[in-house]
Order: structure tokens, then C-alpha cells, then sequence
């Protein structure tokens, strides 16, 4: 179960990540500085691309409260949030009315897959100042293998033309944020790790 991953695992290794980079940050290494500073750059490049994700889906949620309907498709692109939440306390997925707990801590888990992809991607590329165009092809990668798995079918979503076509859209900014962000934020720690140690002087 949901439950049962993000208890024995997920919170865990979440744990032991930001022990492992805290330690790798305090170890005066170079080496361990670089890591820490790559894992550090990813989680805010990849919180970062979650924040701008989901600004760019807000007019589709609201079109109807904002008047845009006959401009913009009213979708709920938020629906699976509350659900997260609600498999992770344990509660059947579908509710008439979610608690505040199942939102927030929904919204959390949502924002924390931003985080680690940010990180996996960093992981993946090695350079993070690499073209910013393997970030959209790591975020398009995503947005297929979401729509050919179990995904839409246990969250009751029908995958339209303009579903896909708008989370598509979604996940291409998604890319383009994450990669800018990893291009043009420091990397934390890297210029103390940068330094060649300064001779002793008399």
C-alpha cells in the first residue's frame, strides 16, 4: 500500500538523503562538497519546476470561477492530490469530502516528486549545466510512462485529447523550468570545494 511505501521507505530514505548531503556538506571534502551541492541544486531546481508546473495548470482548474471557460478547458488537474493524502493515511481513495490532513498532506507528497525528480535528474546528467533540453526530455519521458501505466485508471482520469495535450504542455514546462533552474542557480558549496588548498605561510 501507499501507506505502507511512504512509511518503510519513502520518509526513511528522504531521511537518509538529506543526512548523507548534510554530512557530505560538513565533511570538508571536495568531492563531498560537489555531491551535496549537486543534491542540494536539484531538490530547489526541481521544487522550482513543481511551483511553475503547477502555476501553468492553475487557469485550467479555475476557468469556470474565473470566467475563462470558453477559452480555457475546465479540468481537474488537482483531483489526484487529496487522493495521495488520503492513501497515505490509509483512507479509501475516493470520499465525498477529504480532510484538510488528506489535502495537505497530498499537496506535500506532490511537491516532494518534484524535489527527487529534480535530484534524479541532476543524477542522471552529471553536469548540471548541460542543455536544458534533457530536462524536457527527461519530464516528456515522464508524462508518457504516467499515461501508459496503471496511473489514470486508479485515479478514475479519462485521458481526452485535451487531457493529454495540457499535461503534456504541463510537463514540458515542467522540463524547461527544471533545466533553466539547474543552468543558472549556484551549486552550493562549489566554490569552497573549487579552491586548491592555500600553501602554509610562515
Amino acid at each position: 500500500s501507499m501507506r505502507s511505501f511512504t512509511l518503510a521507505i519513502f520518509l526513511p530514505a528522504s531521511a537518509a538523503l538529506a543526512a548523507l548531503t548534510v554530512w557530505a556538506a560538513a565533511s570538508g571534502q571536495p568531492g563531498g562538497r560537489r555531491i551535496a551541492g549537486l543534491v542540494t541544486l536539484g531538490a530547489v531546481a526541481g521544487l522550482v519546476a513543481a511551483v511553475a508546473y503547477d502555476l501553468f495548470r492553475i487557469p485550467f482548474v479555475f476557468s469556470k470561477e474565473l470566467g475563462l471557460e470558453g477559452w480555457i478547458p475546465h479540468l481537474r488537474l488537482f483531483k489526484v492530490f487529496p487522493r495521495f493524502g488520503a492513501m497515505i493515511l490509509g483512507q479509501p481513495i475516493e470520499q465525498p469530502r477529504y480532510s484538510l490532513a488528506a489535502h495537505l498532506i497530498g499537496w506535500a507528497y506532490h511537491f516532494s516528486n518534484g524535489l527527487t525528480f529534480g535530484v534524479m535528474y541532476v543524477a542522471l546528467v552529471g553536469d548540471p549545466r548541460r542543455h536544458w533540453l534533457w530536462a524536457v526530455l527527461m519530464a516528456l519521458v515522464l508524462e508518457l510512462w504516467m499515461v501508459l501505466s496503471p496511473y489514470p485508471g486508479v485515479f478514475q482520469i479519462h485521458l481526452t485529447a485535451t487531457f493529454v495535450a495540457v499535461t503534456m504542455l504541463a510537463h514540458l514546462i515542467f522540463g524547461v523550468a527544471l533545466g533553466f533552474a539547474c543552468r543558472r542557480l549556484p551549486i552550493p558549496w562549489s566554490r569552497a570545494a573549487a579552491r586548491p588548498p592555500q600553501p602554509a605561510t610562515c
